[in-house]
């Protein structure tokens, strides 16, 4: 087992995007981060962390693959002996949009598969892992998961009806460990980006861009990955933990109803 002053952070999905971004964040505030994605090694990645300062590694993992899941939060817990944060953000968009009444079965058991199946069952691992610690007694231990879904939780998008489906199971998901977990002291919260300048957003930037020029938001910008880190920042700070499975709107204000 490896001794390491700091408190272990895993983010799925974390080699670009609003993963990355949480990485950063949280290596900034003292964690050590486990960086998490499909590809095989990324050293380049490393190196743009190591540069800032911020102390991690890389473990490749496809969320989809059990075997894959258990060997992420298993070599973490053994090697360190703890797992404060789980931050669950891998996910896919559709590879072809489509109207609803087109969608193929193969594309819902893609994105269903991968942004909901694989991120209940990520958090159980992780929970069960994190209980054990508890209750062996580990010291300065105050562990807490956080699941990433999207307004597409609640924004119906027709012609991507199963990417919303699968950012909607994730706030249930939320609701659940989160309501599972409090007795063991665990907090579970769910953050909602709204339109983030990412790989994914590229597609859209400029219709998005328009919309919210003319007050889709109230914050009349995009966001950016460091805004979605500094969200994550707070909610393991500790000081939001009496707010079991909140939601954190991260949509430049995109929730609030408008006459």
């Amino acid at each position: 087992m490896k001794k390491i002053n700091k408190k272990i952070a895993v983010i799925t999905g974390s080699r670009r995007g609003i993963g990355k971004g949480v990485a950063f964040a949280l290596g900034k505030e003292g964690y050590h981060v486990i960086l998490s994605a499909t590809r095989d090694e990324a050293p380049g990645l490393i190196k743009e962390f190591e540069e800032q300062g911020i102390s991690c590694e890389y473990i490749k993992c496809n969320v989809t693959c059990t075997e894959d899941r258990i060997n992420l939060i298993n070599t973490v817990c053994d090697t360190y002996g703890r797992l404060d944060v789980l931050v669950n953000n891998a996910g896919v968009a559709p590879l072809n949009r489509c109207d609803l009444l087109e969608v193929k079965e193969e594309s819902y058991d893609r994105v269903v598969g991968t942004n909901a199946r694989s991120m209940f069952f990520m958090c159980q691992l992780a929970a069960n892992r994190m209980i054990a610690f508890k209750e062996a007694g580990l010291e300065n231990y105050s562990p807490r998961i956080i699941n990433m879904s999207s307004v597409s939780a609640y924004a119906v998008s027709i012609n991507r009806g199963e990417y919303c489906v699968s950012k909607a199971a994730i706030s249930m998901t939320t609701k659940l460990y989160a309501a599972k977990l409090a007795e063991y002291g665990i907090p579970v919260f769910e953050v909602r980006p709204g339109m983030i300048l990412t790989d994914m957003m590229e597609a859209s930037k400029e219709k998005f861009g328009k919309m919210i020029e003319e007050g889709m938001t109230p914050i009349r910008r995009f966001g950016v990955p460091e805004d979605i880190g500094n969200c994550v920042a707070v909610l393991c700070s500790g000081k939001l933990d009496f707010c079991a499975g909140q939601i954190i709107d991260a949509d430049g204000g995109y929730h609030i109803r408008q006459l």
